[in-house]
């Protein structure tokens, strides 16, 4: 299955249309050093040191709206487009950066229209009949309602069913295009997939990094500017944002269309300023900006791992929890008192056996969970859990307001060897990448031959 660029987002509910997977650590480049290249080909053009403009021109003044071939795309459809990303993002945005959001925006409704109309130029049709049955879909797997209710819950966040059927329509439409004019002709050799098999063996026991990166492009004119809004960015993410909604609405990077997500990658395949920063995050952390050639990133450490090595993070474990919740209004020194008894008696507890009735007996709340990998918890977790022996419980955490939890480690799951992606896995992955760079380049074609009127 071909996957598009477009995507539609609602964290908030759990809604994803995925889009474009780069397979960047198949491809052995980053999208920041791809953009430091791109920076460096303007000498091609012959432009001059100094520029001077001609006309009048307004940096803070941004059209509205657009006629593609023809066809009008108005603010209400910026607006409602809009109000499907501020609400999946949940945080409160400035005027500077709500304007740039309705640019990127009205971008992207330009290159969905210019697909959906190359398909109908090709023939290629989609019935309204499958829009409302992916739209009904949408609706039952991602918000667990009806079509009606899902109506009604985008008429409520300022959206509207029609603008999220207009996507639907232009990712079912791009998906048959590359099916059936591209796909085809992509060709991977045996004697690709195996190099690249003995690269992966090759390569046993060394890191990779699963990075997200919102690029952003600057010019000695204006690197302060667009550092101090990168700075922005950071404090919103450290305040609850959502980075895969800032690098869709931000990055200049071509991955901006997947949230950033850089896949994994080995340092060197990074440019060296970010290939330094990376080496010393932990997963979850950020950092940024941080100047690299041709602009700023921001890097988000989504996970690390050994190449083709057995990751102990991914072993299943079989917890219980043991929660101790305080009275409101017990004072802090009875509170303590009840932590200390509490511990005590969870450390007398002999293994999971004797779990149930030691909660009971104590008047406090367990629950179980016998099927959760160590790396789906919180990284400190992670490591304490990992070192205990079965029986045996972690050290109390929490607060008095949430509550004080301990959990003991009933089972373990060790995780079998990784011995990497099978040969057909890699021939896939291959062919998409290249199908996915056609389509961009596909779409890059449209963008330079279409009539696009600003009003």
């Amino acid at each position: 299955m071909i996957k598009t660029a477009k995507t539609i987002v609602q964290s908030g509910r759990g809604m994803l249309i995925s889009g474009l997977l780069a397979g960047a650590a198949l491809t052995g480049f980053g999208a920041a050093y791809a953009q430091g290249q791109q920076m460096g080909e303007a000498g091609e053009l012959n432009l001059p040191e100094s520029i001077t403009m001609l006309g009048e021109q307004d940096s803070n003044v941004r059209t509205a709206t657009a006629v593609v071939n023809g066809f009008v795309i108005t603010g209400t459809d910026i607006d409602r487009r809009v109000a499907l990303v501020l609400n999946a993002n949940e945080q409160e945005v400035t005027d500077e950066e709500l304007q740039r959001l309705r640019q990127q925006v009205l971008r992207n409704l330009i290159d969905e229209t210019l697909q959906i109309q190359e398909a109908k130029a090709l023939e290629i049709e989609v019935s309204s009949e499958e829009v409302e049955q992916t739209y009904q879909r949408v609706a039952t797997q991602n918000f667990g309602q009806n079509a009606d209710e899902m109506d009604e819950y985008l008429r409520e966040i300022g959206s509207s069913p029609t603008s999220l059927k207009r996507q639907i329509e232009g990712e079912l439409a791009w998906q048959r295009l590359l099916s059936r004019n591209v796909q085809p002709f992509v060709n991977v050799s045996e004697e690709e997939v195996n190099e690249l098999m003995e690269r992966l063996n090759a390569s046993k026991g060394t890191e990779e990094y699963r990075l997200g990166e919102i690029f952003l492009a600057a010019t000695p004119e204006n690197e302060q500017s667009v550092y101090e809004n990168g700075q922005r960015i950071i404090e919103q993410l450290q305040q609850g944002g959502s980075f895969v909604a800032y690098a869709r609405q931000y990055s200049q990077a071509s991955t901006a269309a997947v949230g950033g997500d850089l896949g994994w990658v080995r340092l060197p395949q990074l440019p060296s300023e970010l290939a330094a920063v990376a080496r010393e995050l932990q997963p979850g952390q950020l950092i940024g900006p941080v100047e690299i050639p041709g602009g700023f990133s921001i890097l988000l450490l989504i996970d690390k791992r050994q190449v083709l090595t057995a990751d102990p993070r991914d072993a299943v474990l079989s917890l219980k929890q043991i929660t101790l919740q305080f009275p409101e209004g017990m004072s802090e020194a009875d509170a303590q008192q009840r932590l200390d008894d509490f511990t005590v008696r969870v450390q007398q507890i002999r293994g999971c056996g004797e779990a149930d009735a030691a909660a009971a007996e104590m008047g406090v709340d367990i629950v179980s969970n016998d099927q959760i990998r160590a790396r789906a918890l919180p990284a400190a977790l992670q490591d304490t859990l990992l070192q205990l022996s079965v029986g045996q419980a972690t050290p109390p955490f929490g607060s008095l307001e949430e509550g004080v939890r301990v959990l003991m480690l009933c089972g373990r799951d060790d995780p079998q060897v990784d011995s990497g992606p099978s040969f057909e896995q890699l021939m896939t992955q291959l062919e998409d990448d290249r199908v996915n760079k056609r389509a961009q380049r596909y779409l890059r074609d449209l963008r330079r031959d279409a009539i696009i009127e600003y009003n």
